[in-house]
């Protein structure tokens, strides 16, 4: 048995998200007849979203001639895209690493690109390893929108105030409750994480936010991003963003920045 980690690039436009997903279809209903549908299953038809974390473990299913069970060390939102996201499986197979990545790559869809593949111990675990992630969230900012960065970027059609973004961004570095940064429906039960730099980097239009910690609360590098948006445009003084932490109420910090600008950079091991 050998434990295969991937490094894995990939454009999230068109994917609903990382995780592999199933949908509960309605039957189809003749007039005057009554569909089948008693406990979980009968009468309804299964259909499978089309994920990154499920196209691979099809590609591998061809490949491998089996299926595997891949996981992956952050499960990115639909349009979200990965640089470098890690993830891990198992699999009794002899076939040489350079032909595991190789041949993945010839099944994949691509918006898809395993960029390497290595053996690691069987114990290693591609979430529960990870020592912290960098996302980098990218803003186009001028008065007309940008149809070649549509894709990856957020869209701000306001002059951005730089120097109190970055002012901002220093009241959430460190150890901290982050409850006004995590999605509204996603309650977890230990809101803080350490969030262990935030680099703002201008080269206008473009402007990139990076942002690197322990671990993220689901939204919340997107929810800084918007924070930060709105810091940026001057609808939030800088200052502001000690107040959100401190309430931990989500309704005070900024909107969730659009999903297509984020992107996973890198997973820490």
């Amino acid at each position: 048995m050998r434990n295969i980690k991937l490094t894995i690039e990939y454009d999230g436009t068109g994917f609903n998200g990382w995780q592999t997903q199933r949908r509960l279809m309605p039957p189809f209903k003749v007039q005057g007849s009554t569909p089948y549908h008693k406990g979980t299953g009968h009468g309804f038809k299964v259909k499978r979203l089309k994920t990154v974390q499920g196209e691979i473990e099809e590609a591998a299913k061809k490949l491998f001639g089996k299926r595997i069970s891949l996981i992956g060390a952050s499960r990115t939102d639909s349009g979200v895209h990965a640089k470098a996201q890690a993830a891990n499986f198992r699999i009794d197979s002899k076939l040489p690493l350079n032909n595991i990545r190789n041949g993945l790559n010839s099944f994949l869809p691509r918006s898809i690109s395993i960029i390497s593949a290595e053996e690691t111990a069987l114990k290693f675990h591609s979430r529960i390893d990870s020592e912290g992630k960098l996302y980098k969230y990218t803003i186009v900012s001028r008065q007309s929108r940008s149809p070649l960065s549509s894709r990856y970027a957020a869209f701000v059609p306001y002059d951005m105030n730089i120097a109190a973004m970055k002012k901002a961004s220093k009241y959430l570095i460190g150890r901290k409750d982050f409850k006004s940064f995590q999605a509204s429906d996603k309650k977890e039960k230990c809101s803080i994480r350490t969030v262990k730099k935030i680099e703002i980097i201008s080269n206008l239009p473009i402007i990139n936010i990076y942002i690197q910690a322990d671990g993220f609360l689901y939204n919340m590098a997107r929810n800084i991003a918007g924070t930060l948006i709105e810091v940026g445009r001057g609808r939030f003084k800088p200052e502001k963003v000690k107040e959100i932490l401190a309430k931990q109420y989500r309704p005070l910090a900024g909107q969730t920045a659009p999903a297509k600008g984020l992107c996973l950079e890198k997973v820490f091991y």
